[in-house]
């Protein structure tokens, strides 16, 4: 088999950079689409479905709607592993997935976006319903069997860190370029068009970029050269059940559906939090972000060294700590506080950079290791299987913080003080410390143990 040199290393990763892009436009930027705070509507933001809590009293029919289409999307995950699990193409076991769904991912994406009905209808929730859904399991069809990739790619450690970090650089990228969306949108709007046409355009253009970087890895990299996994035989059922019997595994999955919990509602909330809590413009959104992913990038060199010499699984609890303590900071920043609202930011941006740099490369290699001890344990390649369960959970983590966000968002709406998005802040910020103890449990020294004992 063939080592993966670091042009190759690239190319791989120019994929995660055209999928992150639009998984960060979706995060960053459906609720706000749809459920537009007072400052949005404000700013020229129409309400296109009902708003409010206007599901039992509890929901918003945009939450429950993208919280059904996580699920949905978590629910296919497994059946995309299993069948990239047991591809018998002459390609390999996971390009001809991403070959196939790229441009249908890009098409859907701006769909999502194009509700037909300029005001509050039915039709427009029908149309969210469909489209998101359809949105959800595209990207399920590229991300499952792209990020099974990186376990078959790599053979080493060492090359797993330098993938990861590849990896992480391109998603911090991508989801950079998700929240730089408005200064996109402002230049239409600034040459005449309305807010929704602009926002629309916007997105437009970037999903013919992301499209085309999504297809780089399929175009530059022969799969068969540097993997010789077998294609698994094992049923869905089965495989799922022989995936989740792994204990190191289940121990990683429960952290990774709490930090994707907090994770989600902080992401989804930065735009509320920066203009109703700090008193900012929208734009600021995009400097803030901007700033987290120029810092971040400082600590890389660092992390992989570290990871290294301490082991992943150290820095992902601290990693924890640091987001907990930022995500709190945010849920009582705002003018009274009696800090420059421009040094809160500040202080939000350099404590969120370090985790932010963590979690962005350690926790891919974890599943990597799992992947491969069990692999020399059972003699069974399933990784697209371990990567679609990890890809469950990440998803209904962020089904359920959808859900939830949207919901709290609406408390004390009316008295126009943000109570909301505070409480958001500080349910995140729990998050963190519950998954930074379950992290705690999980045994890294077993996991390594297996594959310096003998390598598939």
């Amino acid at each position: 088999m063939r080592t993966l040199t670091k042009g190759r290393m690239w190319c791989y990763a120019l994929g995660q950079l055209g999928w992150s892009i639009i998984s960060g436009l979706t995060a960053s930027w459906l609720v706000y689409f749809y459920q537009p705070d007072a400052a949005a509507k404000s700013d020229g933001m129409i309400s296109l479905i009902p708003c409010g809590r206007a599901v039992l009293g509890l929901f918003t029919i945009v939450g429950l709607i993208t919280a059904g289409g996580r699920i949905f999307d978590a629910v296919t995950d497994p059946l995309v592993g299993n069948w990239s699990d047991k591809c018998r193409s002459p390609l390999g076991r996971r390009i001809p997935f991403m070959k196939y769904s790229a441009i249908p991912l890009g098409i859907v994406f701006v769909l999502v976006f194009c509700a037909p009905v300029k005001a509050v209808s039915s039709i427009n929730v029908v149309w969210l319903f469909v489209f998101l859904a359809a949105y959800y399991f595209a990207i399920t069809c590229y991300c499952t069997p792209y990020t099974s990739l990186l376990a078959e790619l790599t053979h080493t450690q060492d090359e797993k860190l330098r993938l990861s970090t590849c990896l992480s650089l391109t998603f911090i990228v991508g989801t950079s370029v998700g929240y730089a969306a408005p200064v996109i949108w402002g230049r239409f709007m600034a040459a005449g068009f309305g807010r929704i046409p602009a926002m629309r355009i916007t997105f437009l253009i970037l999903a013919v970029i992301t499209t085309a970087l999504m297809l780089v890895p399929v175009l530059t990299i022969k799969e068969r050269d540097y993997c010789d996994s077998k294609p698994a035989s094992s049923s869905v059922g089965v495989s799922l059940a022989k995936t989740l019997r792994n204990k190191d595994f289940r121990v990683f999955l429960i952290q990774d559906v709490i930090y994707f919990l907090g994770l989600t509602m902080f992401q989804t909330g930065l735009p509320f939090f920066v203009t109703s809590l700090l008193k900012f413009n929208e734009s600021m959104s995009t400097l803030m972000f901007a700033g987290l992913t120029a810092l971040s990038l400082v600590f890389y060199p660092f992390i992989t060294r570290l990871a290294r010499r301490t082991g992943k699984k150290k820095l992902i609890v601290l990693a924890f700590s640091f987001f907990m303590i930022t995500f709190a900071f945010t849920g009582i920043s705002g003018p009274d506080l009696g800090i420059n609202i421009y040094i809160q930011a500040a202080l939000i941006v350099m404590l969120g950079s370090f985790p932010l740099a963590v979690f962005g490369i350690c926790p891919q290699a974890v599943v990597a290791d799992i992947a491969q001890s069990d692999e020399i344990q059972s003699g069974e390649s399933r990784s697209g299987m371990f990567y679609a369960a990890r890809t469950f959970a990440m998803k209904f983590g962020q089904g359920a913080a959808m859900l939830i966000f949207t919901s709290l968002a609406t408390i004390g709406s009316e008295a126009g003080q943000g109570l909301g998005y505070r409480i958001v802040a500080m349910s995140a910020s729990l998050c963190c410390a519950l998954g930074g103890v379950f992290m705690a449990l999980f045994n890294e020294k077993r996991v390594l143990g297996i594959i310096l004992g003998g390598r598939a």
